[in-house]
């Protein structure tokens, strides 16, 4: 699993703070996870359960809602349809810039945005709930004396979870005017229900009342004697595991980060980018492909990935190699197998370091010693081999936020 942090614009503008969690092999589908209540993106919860779906082929975005956690923006002036307004943003952005969200998870009041936002996002093809209320508006059962305050007087301070929130009377009335109960019903999409009988914060009952409403393909999931936040890893991590399990069912293999241009005869966009992770570590994407760039400890890296001239050298190689299977293939040559072995050197010249790439290549198979000669004159004809000795021009430009950022 490798994991990047993201930013995009949320709908009144303020910049979201997101992380990604990616697989390391092929993107089965994407997810957006929706946190609890003030939780934010980084709870344990959040981080184990996008790290299971992400080990499963699930890529993940999760994201702080507006006025929370690393997210721009006041929490006062936020309320539950500004957080089904970010997640909508944040389906925008994953649309933009890898693939929509085919499944919706949310923990919590999270879960009952998921629910609520599920028919607004046509990609949607799953909903999965955690510890969710039928109501939105339930969470005002924990602000306790708070609550006549901000009705009388227009707004509070509201301890929850062990921390102040400002809380107006806006987004009490936001909470009192959802309509759950319709969006359940019209929810058209497989839906599981994930609670624990001893829930002492949302009651059961709530999901007794989800399930009921909503229409088939359902399902709900005792969680046994997990609490609310589901502060065990093992609880994180079986919930992970149960919804990625399900969700492939209707997922399928759609592959969130392939495109059309992955077909034969067409190129495939290279995409580079900082994953946030030490000073230099890059993800790099190629189609389906995901793997890691960096710099040797010995400059300032972590050695996590090759470097820019370990992929140079790597290109030229498996050109190479490829290009010579083709052509015995084409002359039918009893080759066995070719083996590649490159170096990267700069040296001093006359007007200038140059570089030297020293590569030595290996031919197993009864060949003559016509042929090994001739496979070696094919090595020069291979098209990287060619692109280096030749003219390259390489055109820089602004790319607009919200695709890749690539410059």
């Amino acid at each position: 699993m490798r994991r990047e942090r993201v930013e995009f614009p949320g709908h009144q503008g303020q910049m979201l703070a997101g992380r990604i969690d990616r697989p390391t092999g092929p993107v089965r589908a994407w997810a957006l996870f929706a946190h609890c209540f003030t939780c934010g993106k980084d709870n344990r919860a959040a981080n184990r359960i996008a790290r299971g779906l992400a080990e499963a082929g699930i890529a993940t975005l999760r994201f702080d809602f507006t006025g929370l956690g690393d997210s721009e923006g006041d929490f006062a002036n936020s309320g539950f349809s500004s957080n089904l307004e970010d997640l909508l943003a944040a389906a925008d952005y994953l649309r933009g810039r890898e693939a929509a969200p085919a499944l919706l998870v949310g923990h919590s009041l999270g879960g009952a945005a998921v629910l609520g936002v599920a028919g607004r996002i046509p990609e949607c093809r799953a909903v999965a709930t955690i510890a969710a209320p039928f109501e939105a508006d339930s969470v005002l059962d924990h602000f306790g004396e708070a609550l006549e305050t901000i009705e009388t007087e227009g707004e509070a301070t509201v301890n929850l979870a062990g921390r102040p929130f400002r809380i107006r009377r806006e987004f009490v009335e936001d909470l009192r005017s959802q309509t759950q109960a319709e969006r359940i019903r019209d929810l058209d999409r497989p839906l599981m229900v994930l609670h624990a009988p001893g829930d002492t914060v949302v009651s059961v009952d709530a999901a007794r009342r989800i399930f009921e409403t909503a229409s088939h393909p359902k399902s709900f999931v005792s969680l046994d004697d997990a609490d609310h936040t589901l502060l065990n890893p093992a609880d994180a991590e079986y919930v992970a595991g149960l919804v990625a399990t399900w969700g492939t069912r209707y997922i399928g293999e759609e592959r969130g980060d392939s495109t059309d241009a992955d077909a034969p005869g067409e190129e495939t966009e290279v995409t580079v980018e900082e994953t946030g992770d030490g000073q230099y570590q890059q993800d790099v994407r190629i189609g389906p492909h995901h793997f890691l760039a960096d710099e040797p400890p010995d400059v300032g890296g972590d050695g996590t990935g090759p470097n820019p001239y370990e992929l140079l050298l790597a290109s030229l190689g498996a050109c190479t190699t490829m290009t010579l299977r083709m052509y015995a293939a084409h002359k039918q040559l009893p080759l066995e197998r070719v083996r590649v072995h490159l170096q990267h050197e700069k040296l001093k010249g006359e007007n200038g370091p140059v570089d030297r790439i020293t590569r030595e290549i290996t031919i197993e198979g009864d060949l003559d010693a016509k042929q090994r000669e001739r496979m070696l004159q094919i090595a020069d004809r291979c098209p990287v081999h060619r692109t280096l000795h030749g003219e390259v021009q390489v055109e820089t430009r602004e790319r607009s936020t919200g695709t890749s950022d690539a410059r």
